[in-house]
């Protein structure tokens, strides 16, 4: 198995389970990123998985660039000469998705975890924006037409991609998110006081970063010992906020704000309340961690998120870029302390029974046909 991302971290921290699942079962991966370090390669080595370097850029248009890749990539595939691929992310997805035909891999499986920024709904699009996403629609057309089979996580993408003419509708199987191991996640009590509210996301405009921050104002006029952590780094996308701008938060003494961290698992057990205002999502993983561990969650009526809360049951659903209404259901909390732990509660629940990594892997790793080792007993053979 070839597994092809442009961001070496995601191996180890989102598909580690999958791997070691791979391996277990008798398969070799070679896992191929474009920014090994020390301490990645490590990680994905202890896996047990081969750790490779590729030429991939993460974001930006740059058809040259990208062609040269596409056939790197596809002479580095056909010197492995491995059975399947395995592609995540929108440049691995199309680019190592079409390499990997040109390799000869028999064998060649996608997953799209979020229709990405261009497909998020604009009131009035730029023409920029219309001639990106209708290029992107062509690239994506042109590589999933060479998959075998399409993982998608929500049903809104799967209509928007099959609507779109970028997918066969019989190729994708549609799974409950990429999973977490629920033993990792585990549940603890939610702090109050001080009420904390929680946002893990990549600083980017899309995910609703400005709308947290004006409903941080608006609640702490009122209650200011409220906290209010933003976690994440600035990003090479172009909707990626300012750092000069963040710092400026910080200290109006709006938001906390630690960057990236290797562990959000103690940032989680600091908060009352887990909050996303995206405006769109494939099936966010930041959220269904924030459940597993017991947190209400507030977020947004849009694709993706809407499917990870039932409101009024497990956390509140509010408009996209409605900062106010943010504000009044963050307010809402406040107001019923009681809400955090039995909202908590439920969503532990819907975890356990929807996003179970070694559940969703099993569904991933039966349609690639790649089946447990047969183990003969020892006593068998002396027999």
């Amino acid at each position: 198995m070839a597994l092809v991302s442009n961001q070496a971290f995601s191996i180890f921290n989102f598909r580690g389970p999958l791997v070691a699942e791979m391996i277990q079962r008798g398969c070799t991966v070679y896992a191929l990123a474009p920014d090994y370090d020390t301490a990645s390669r490590a990680a994905v080595r202890a896996l047990g998985a081969i750790p490779l370097d590729c030429s991939m850029s993460r974001t930006g248009m740059n058809p040259v660039r990208d062609l040269l890749d596409l056939l790197r990539l596809a002479w580095l595939l056909r010197k492995l000469n491995v059975d399947a691929s395995f592609t995540y992310f929108i440049k691995p997805v199309i680019y190592g998705t079409l390499a990997a035909r040109l390799a000869g891999v028999k064998k060649r499986y996608a997953m799209i975890e979020g229709a990405g920024y261009v497909f998020i709904d604009e009131a009035a699009p730029t023409k920029r924006r219309r001639l990106l996403r209708a290029f992107v629609t062509r690239l994506y057309r042109a590589g999933l037409s060479q998959a075998d089979r399409v993982f998608m996580l929500n049903g809104d993408d799967k209509q928007l991609f099959v609507d779109e003419n970028m997918v066969d509708a019989d190729k994708v199987q549609l799974l409950n998110g990429i999973g977490l191991d629920l033993r990792h996640f585990q549940t603890t009590a939610p702090a109050l006081p001080p009420f904390t509210f929680l946002l893990v996301a990549r600083l980017l405009r899309e995910k609703g970063i400005y709308e947290y921050v004006t409903a941080a104002r608006e609640v702490k006029a009122r209650h200011p010992a409220a906290r209010f952590i933003l976690v994440g780094s600035i990003d090479l996308n172009p909707g990626s906020i300012a750092e000069s701008e963040v710092r400026a938060w910080v200290a109006e003494g709006l938001i906390e704000w630690p960057g990236q961290v290797a562990d959000v698992r103690p940032w989680i057990a600091q908060a009352s309340v887990f909050v996303l205002p995206s405006y769109r999502e494939g099936l966010p993983r930041s959220t269904q961690e924030a459940m597993a561990m017991g947190r209400p969650v507030i977020t947004t009526d849009v694709p993706g998120c809407r499917d990870t809360v039932a409101d009024g049951v497990n956390g509140f659903i509010v408009p996209a870029r409605d900062a106010g209404a943010l504000a009044g259901a963050m307010r809402r909390f406040i107001d019923q302390p009681e809400l955090v732990p039995s909202m908590g509660k439920a969503g532990r629940c819907v975890a356990e029974q929807k996003y179970d990594v070694h559940t969703i892997n099993a569904v991933i790793l039966d349609i690639m046909n790649i089946k447990p080792e047969l183990k003969i007993p020892a006593h068998s053979l002396s027999q």
